[in-house]
């Protein structure tokens, strides 16, 4: 009786183990490194500085449980609402301004031009230079005493006068919006260029026979066919460029009174203080922005591909 229900059990155990189940489980098994190593560097952290930004923690101090406090006071003080106010407007200037060039370029290198390869590979050494060397670069080319932009300026005669692009407030957002977007473009450009390559001729052609023009067959062949690639780029760049540090931190570090201010510095700032709670809180408050951005973004990919 014994043997028969140990038999029995092990018959059991062959067929659970068997068919699909069994390679299921050896897939399971397969993912699991992945899925610890996301856990320990991805969602830890993310749930510890959520739970950081509810204290008053400082350096040398684990702190108490303050609730919304920390978030009262940065919503009231000016460098919060200047910085999102900059954040939003770099976000949305740039993003803009590298869908045109991007765009552009891309078209002119899907055509059969001379030289379009040597073309290519010099629009990407932007996105190739290392960000920190690139917007050294910039520092130097706006600096009011010897500065390239300047010396073009008043050599040519298109502008006398010295300007000191990064100290005054009405021209260091749009020379750090400049910086970025030289900087940024080539990842729209490249990004782009391969959803129009990835377009049948067929499609062209159909349309050529069907008399439809040069605008028309954009609008009507080339944008349907490269949307879903520029939403999924918006979507990337606009989350690097509000998440980005070192474009404002090297050309500005969030000055002239707080008129480049963005979320990354102004967490640096509360780093520098020591008062992590609040620096925790700063980044926990960009959550909400960069999460409806997702939702919007997927919800136009789910419509695209009804």
């Amino acid at each position: 009786m014994t043997d028969q229900i140990a038999a029995a059990g092990a018959a059991g155990r062959k067929r659970w183990l068997n068919g699909n189940r069994r390679l299921s489980l050896f897939a399971y098994l397969l993912v699991l490194p992945v899925v610890l190593l996301i856990l320990g560097l991805v969602a830890y952290p993310f749930l510890y500085a959520i739970y950081v930004s509810f204290t008053d923690r400082v350096i040398g101090n684990d702190g108490q449980w303050v609730g919304l406090r920390n978030f009262q006071y940065i919503a009231g003080t000016a460098t919060f609402q200047s910085a999102i106010w900059n954040t939003i407007v770099i976000v949305v200037v740039t993003g803009v301004l590298k869908l045109g060039i991007g765009l552009g370029l891309a078209l002119l290198v899907n055509q059969h031009i001379p030289g379009r390869g040597i073309f290519r590979s010099l629009l990407m050494l932007p996105w190739a230079m290392p960000a920190f060397v690139a917007f050294l670069t910039w520092r130097v080319m706006y600096q009011p005493i010897g500065g390239g932009i300047n010396l073009i300026l008043t050599q040519t005669g298109l502008y006398p006068h010295v300007v000191d692009w990064l100290g005054q407030r009405s021209t260091a957002m749009p020379s750090v919006i400049a910086a970025s977007v030289w900087r940024g473009f080539p990842f729209w450009f490249i990004s782009i260029l391969a959803a129009l390559q990835s377009i049948p001729n067929e499609l062209y052609e159909a349309a050529r026979v069907d008399g439809a023009n040069a605008w028309q067959r954009f609008w009507n062949v080339t944008w349907p066919g490269i949307l879903p690639v520029v939403i999924v780029t918006t979507l990337l760049s606009s989350i690097w460029t509000a998440n980005a540090f070192e474009h404002v931190w090297l050309l500005t570090q969030g000055g002239p009174s707080d008129a480049t201010m963005v979320f990354p510095v102004l967490a640096y700032f509360g780093m520098q203080t020591q008062r992590i709670g609040e620096a925790a809180a700063v980044s926990v408050a960009m959550l909400p922005v960069l999460a409806i951005l997702v939702i919007f973004a997927t919800s136009l990919m789910q419509k695209d591909d009804e």
